[in-house]
């Protein structure tokens, strides 16, 4: 695995080049300018980017997108101190593919890594609530659907809209499989039908979509 690390704390950046090489993990570059992390990203071509939320020149979010538009299939983590609800919420929306803490424990950062280079969306588990809370919220706001919005969620069966509220929860398959008598594997088909009607690459950004429409509340 090779991994390119943009962060602004010097010190934080070499402890993880640190701790990743010694667990085996190509460090190519750990850099602290956001611009010079893109050019690297650019001439480098790493198996994971991972980004710091907070930096002076521009924020994750801005860096995020700008790295989305060149390099839509490379796999990109925010890895920050923000527990922060709507830092978590628009990371997904704009295509981060994991959401990791940096006090994490370093084993489960590996894990992660790993898991992010599989094509899995991870997010820590301090954060998993993030998406459940946000859904309870939406409750109390008034109803505002697109019609782009309407007409994909409109495609889904009534199945498919039951297993997306609990994604909306934060749930895994197996809790899902378990509450709803059914397989693991028949979640995961739907899940994958979820994501190619909706047009998103993670069970994490359809989560975020039905949240920020407020679907599950409707449908309930």
């Amino acid at each position: 695995m090779r991994v390119l690390l943009i962060d602004d704390h010097a010190l934080f950046r070499i402890g993880l080049r640190e701790l990743l090489e010694r667990r085996g993990i190509e460090v190519v570059a750990a850099v602290g300018d956001c611009d010079d992390g893109m050019e690297l990203v650019d001439t480098l071509t790493p198996d994971v980017v991972l980004l710091d939320m907070r930096m002076p020149q521009m924020s994750g979010i801005d860096v995020l997108q700008k790295m989305r538009q060149s390099h839509p299939q490379m796999r990109i983590a925010m890895l920050t101190t923000s527990q922060d609800e709507s830092d978590v919420l628009a990371s997904f929306q704009h295509g981060a593919d994991g959401y990791l803490l940096k006090d994490m424990e370093p084993d489960e950062l590996i894990d992660s890594l790993g898991q992010i280079l599989d094509g899995v969306t991870v997010v820590s588990r301090e954060l998993t609530g993030i998406l459940a809370r946000a859904a309870v919220q939406k409750e109390d706001e008034p109803e505002q659907e697109s019609e782009t919005g309407g007409d994909l969620f409109g495609e889904l069966t009534p199945r498919e809209r039951e297993i997306l509220c609990h994604l909306a929860e934060g749930q895994s398959n197996k809790v899902i499989a378990r509450h709803l008598g059914i397989s693991d594997g028949t979640v995961k088909l739907h899940v994958k039908a979820i994501l190619r009607k909706l047009d998103v690459h993670s069970r994490v950004e359809a989560a975020v979509m039905a949240v920020e429409a407020g679907f599950c509340h409707r449908n309930s």
